[in-house]
């Protein structure tokens, strides 16, 4: 449903958080402890696959990017670069409503390979597997 201003009740919340997360941002500056609070606040409420992946992309970017650092992006749980930029985060199904969770690469991961290359992928279930590739391009990402 569309308020006046065009913007569907979903869409105005997602706002409202972004400017509350880049007031919070701003007051912490590049404070780890207090992006490392965010992102679990952000992983709490979260269950099932979506609290797995959460937490998943966690461990992994703890693991092989140490320096990123831990911080929300719309109220999900990323990872940012030295210059505050999220290079991934986590787009959790419940958030849309979709069936599948997303993990998501912005401009500053520099994934680039060639003229086209994905910039998110669908994720059903945190495996094996699928933490091995993800530990892959998350390597990549942070340089």
């Amino acid at each position: 449903m569309a308020t006046s201003e065009g913007l569907s009740v979903d869409e105005r919340a997602a706002v409202k958080q972004r400017a509350k997360e880049l007031r919070e941002q701003e007051k912490a500056g590049r404070n780890r402890a207090a992006g490392e609070k965010a992102v679990r606040e952000a992983i709490d409420p979260l269950e099932g696959t979506d609290r797995d992946i959460a937490e998943g992309l966690c461990r992994v970017v703890s693991d092989v990017a140490p320096h990123l650092v831990p911080k929300t992006y719309y109220g999900m749980p990323g990872f940012a670069n030295a210059a505050g930029k999220i290079v991934v985060f986590v787009q959790p199904a419940v958030k849309f409503k979709t069936r599948y969770a997303t993990i998501g690469f912005d401009f500053a991961a520099q994934l680039d390979d060639g003229d086209f290359w994905p910039t998110s992928f669908a994720v059903l279930a945190w495996t094996p597997e699928f933490e091995e590739k993800l530990t892959g391009l998350v390597r990549r990402a942070a340089g």
